[in-house]
């Protein structure tokens, strides 16, 4: 109980005021303090579980997602998430809704949300399209909330746009904290980011992105990798840079996946699509031009395939610090010898990380829960604070 304790002295230290009633988009739009909260909340709503007390802060409600792209590990995190606060999940069924029949992103919004406290949009595959239509979104609730057409303003969470996927790199963030023994420990930690060959084409810039984007905040030494070709977009390395600066660390790219790996305390090799590629992407789906969709498609495999040595063997991690970096993945990962012939990391090498691998998937409900509960309550110290003293039990069997 110590522990929670202290988490919460912790959180009521640390200024949140401009969370209350707010959306979470993009990491790097939100303070030090707010992404100490964040990490300090999932922290104490884990320990609270833990300990068999009820987190619920909800009587009821309904949390509201919309995946515009699969997803196994973040759909299950966000139902998690708003079951532990005490809310039920409503997926919106696009092909279900009256969305199919031309009703307007402002309709929609209100219509959805007149018992609603909480909505999760995944948008990530159209460059310029994701995080515009999630502040869209946004916007419109706050209007109808504003109108007195909605009872509650529903805050937003950004389950994976197309520039950011925030609350898959603040779990990741939260694995590597934890791993190395407090972000105290960080500094002058080196990371790669590097890209991996892939047997499919088109995988979403969101979490390289955001990887570069968040972990460029701690003092640590970031390296991009990738053949030349596979850019993110210029403004979120922009962000990197300066974050670098700031914190004391480094952001350095290179085009060389063994230079990235060489003394790296973490490494994260993820394929994505060049930026290039993505917003030809998005314009050819906008025109419906399915015809230069497949054709895309086939060059960019072919581009693919020139870098199939882009994989994370045992012999680019031995390269490591100490031959034991940290190994990091988003999930699901393409297994040579598993999941596909070739792909990015060598099955040798998944199965020695998979446990930390499921560790580090498993904080992600705790995140999205405190996203949701930043957004929710004026005082999260003071929130917590009452449910470990309430101590209601969560199970009792």
């Amino acid at each position: 109980m110590s522990d929670i304790k202290q988490l919460i002295e912790q959180i009521k230290k640390l200024d949140t005021k401009n969370m209350y009633m707010n959306d979470f988009f993009l990491t790097w739009e939100k303070t030090d303090d707010e992404i100490a909260a964040t990490f300090a909340v999932a922290e104490g709503l884990r320990a609270l579980r833990e300990k068999n007390i009820s987190t619920k802060i909800f009587d009821s409600g309904l949390a509201i997602s919309l995946f515009r792209d699969n997803s196994t590990r973040t759909r299950f995190s966000f139902a998690s998430a708003a079951n532990l606060l005490g809310l039920e999940v409503q997926d919106l069924d696009e092909g279900k809704s009256q969305i199919a029949h031309g009703e307007t992103v402002r309709e929609t919004a209100n219509m959805i949300s007149f018992m609603a406290d909480v909505i999760g949009i995944r948008d990530d595959m159209y460059i310029g399209k994701g995080n515009t239509y999630m502040r869209n979104v946004a916007n419109y609730v706050k209007e109808g909330y504003e109108d007195g057409v909605l009872e509650q303003r529903p805050t937003l969470v950004n389950l994976q746009c197309d520039i950011d996927h925030p609350t898959q790199v603040m779990s990741d963030m939260l694995h590597v904290i934890n791993t190395f023994g407090g972000v105290e420990n960080l500094k002058g930690k080196k990371v790669a980011m590097t890209w991996a060959y892939s047997p499919s084409y088109g995988k979403p810039l969101s979490v390289p992105q955001g990887v570069i984007g968040l972990m460029t905040r701690f003092g640590m030494d970031v390296t991009l990798a990738h053949p030349k070709g596979y850019d993110l977009m210029g403004d979120v390395e922009e962000v990197a840079k300066k974050q670098a600066a700031a914190s004391g660390g480094s952001y350095t790219k290179t085009y060389d996946m063994d230079e990235a790996f060489k003394d790296a305390d973490i490494v994260y090799p993820k394929s994505w699509a060049s930026f290039a590629a993505m917003e030809q992407r998005t314009e050819l789906y906008g025109n419906g031009d399915f015809d230069g969709i497949k054709a895309l498609e086939k060059q960019l495999l072919a581009e693919n395939a020139k870098h199939t040595d882009w994989e994370c063997t045992e012999e680019k991690m031995a390269k490591t610090k100490d031959g034991k970096a940290l190994y990091l993945h988003c999930l699901p990962a393409d297994i040579t010898g598993v999941s596909c012939k070739q792909g990015e990391v060598a099955g040798s090498v998944f199965d020695r990380y998979r446990e930390p691998l499921y560790k580090q998937a498993g904080y992600k409900p705790y995140i999205i829960a405190a996203m949701m509960l930043l957004s929710k309550v004026e005082d999260p110290g003071k929130t917590l604070e009452k449910l470990l003293k309430q101590g209601t039990p969560r199970f009792n069997g």
